[in-house]
């Protein structure tokens, strides 16, 4: 009488293991690239709000002298510290980064020039591929 196999060899085992590790070696980079962006756009997002505020304040009220704190941002913050230069002609807000240690201590930043365009501006140590769109 011949007995049924039950379980699995240690083969089918170790193709499992194999198959599983190749996809975490191909998972792993890709999803570090993503919570890079997500951070790098996070930071953008914490100083975009106070780019009307600055406007006014430089525009309306002729102001050279305000704080992050008058454009209704906080700093720090669980993403970066913010800091700003409030001037009509090289203004900028920008946000020192927190985070993930490929982008710890990097900047992004939106520039006003003196026409009153802003640009978004991120530091040189930061990947191409990590930038947010519409930032240089």
């Amino acid at each position: 009488m011949m007995r049924n196999q039950q379980g699995f060899t240690l083969i089918e085992l170790m193709i499992v293991v194999a198959i599983i590790a190749i996809l975490a070696a191909i998972a792993i980079p890709a999803y570090q690239d993503y919570v890079i962006r997500s951070q790098l756009t996070a930071g953008l997002q914490e100083i975009t709000g106070g780019k009307s505020t600055f406007e006014s304040q430089v525009i309306a009220n002729s102001a050279t002298t305000f704080n992050v704190t008058d454009l209704g941002l906080r700093s720090p913050t669980p993403r970066c510290t913010i800091t700003m230069n409030p001037s009509a002609s090289n203004g900028y807000i920008r946000c020192t980064l927190k985070g993930n240690p490929a982008i710890a201590n990097e900047t992004i930043e939106i520039a006003r020039s003196s026409s009153g365009a802003w640009t978004c501006k991120v530091s040189s140590g930061v990947q191409d591929k990590h930038k947010p769109a519409g930032c240089v």
